[in-house]
């Protein structure tokens, strides 16, 4: 809906009116009315810094025209934004954007779950944002249903919706991007994971199969002093399958012995020595710990461990960890948010070796 700045030559306004357009929120279903939803959508793009001060809005038949709307709606919804202090009209001009008001952006952050990794996600976006943002966190817990309830009632009541879409591996595709689509695509940011159907939204996200490839492949010499690789992989679905088609992958092309257990149990069941375990919950991750030391076997020589995700706890305790770079990538979601950056990234994936491998 942007048309110029209040000082453009006016030989050029009418030509850039229609070339400049922002994307006014007019939901016809919506039982709110039309003239409160221009009010709405213009205020946004106004807290978005679509608008800066002295620009200029598209004239009242403009508006009209181009969005099928009928004068009175207009006029009703210009003189409320001149009533509330957004906007002021010059005879013989046109309205102008009279005051950017000084208004934190508002932010919804939905995430599968909450972890101490997940944390350092969302305390590194806040430093990163800063005073100028307010970030409310919601949890989906991987249920779709959960996350369609939460994007129901938050719509439209946020300037920029921030979502890490990991569901349960039942959920079909189609049913993960029915609801993404109901958030405007320049409103939404998609973290850790890519999803089909909106390479145009800005994604900070990590490419499970090929990264666990990869950085095995860059650490064979650790690998190599183990006869034997054994990943346990969650019975649950709440993990991306392609985590263990990675490692399964990797373990083939390069003629390693390897094993997939749902749970450390039975994993140490039949324990060998020289196994490495690469394990992904903390709870697992304990199990080999304890079973090490009630066995009086050697972490990093006679048993192998590697955990996925690091944390300050698995540092202090010398696990090896392979793992994303969880602060950066909480950083850069407020890069792209402030900076209004259209990327596709990958997160930096690798291997810190500790005492454990």
């Amino acid at each position: 809906m942007y048309i110029n700045s209040h000082n453009e030559e006016k030989g050029g306004l009418k030509d850039k009116a229609h070339s400049q357009l922002s994307s006014l929120q007019i939901n016809q279903k919506d039982k709110t009315p039309k003239y409160k939803q221009i009010v709405k959508s213009v205020i946004k793009d106004i807290e978005r810094g679509y608008y800066t001060k002295n620009d200029q809005l598209m004239s009242i038949t403009e508006l009209s025209i181009e969005y099928l709307l009928s004068r009175d709606t207009v006029e009703k919804a210009y003189r409320e934004l001149k009533i509330l202090g957004y906007i002021e009209s010059v005879h013989g001009k046109g309205f102008f954007v009279k005051s950017v008001k000084e208004q934190k952006t508002k932010v919804l952050f939905v995430m599968n779950k909450m972890s101490s990794y997940k944390k350092i996600i969302y305390y590194s976006l806040l430093e990163k944002l800063g005073s100028d943002a307010k970030v409310d966190l919601h949890i989906h817990n991987y249920d779709l249903e959960a996350f369609d309830d939460i994007i129901e009632k938050n719509i439209g009541n946020y300037n920029y919706y921030i979502v890490m879409p990991h569901f349960r591996n039942e959920y079909q595709p189609e049913s993960i991007q029915r609801i993404l689509n109901k958030i405007p695509k320049n409103e939404l940011i998609l973290l850790d994971k890519k999803i089909a159907g909106f390479e145009d939204v800005p994604t900070i996200y990590q490419d499970f199969e090929k990264d666990i490839f990869n950085v095995f492949e860059q650490n064979l010499d650790i690998l190599n002093r183990y006869e034997k690789l054994e990943f346990i992989f969650p019975a649950n679905e709440n993990y991306p399958k392609e985590i263990a088609q990675g490692f399964r992958t990797f373990c083939a092309f390069n003629n390693i012995t390897s094993a997939v257990s749902t749970s450390a149990n039975d994993a140490l069941r039949g324990f060998e020595n020289k196994t490495l375990y690469v394990v992904i919950e903390d709870n697992d991750l304990a199990s080999v710990i304890k079973f090490s030391k009630e066995k009086g076997l050697k972490l990093g020589s006679d048993i192998g461990l590697i955990s996925f995700n690091d944390t300050t706890l698995k540092e202090v305790l010398g696990v090896t960890v392979i793992t994303t770079d969880f602060e950066a990538m909480g950083k850069r979601a407020g890069e792209v948010l402030l900076n209004k950056l259209k990327i596709s990234e990958k997160n930096d994936f690798y291997l810190i070796n500790r005492d454990s491998a």
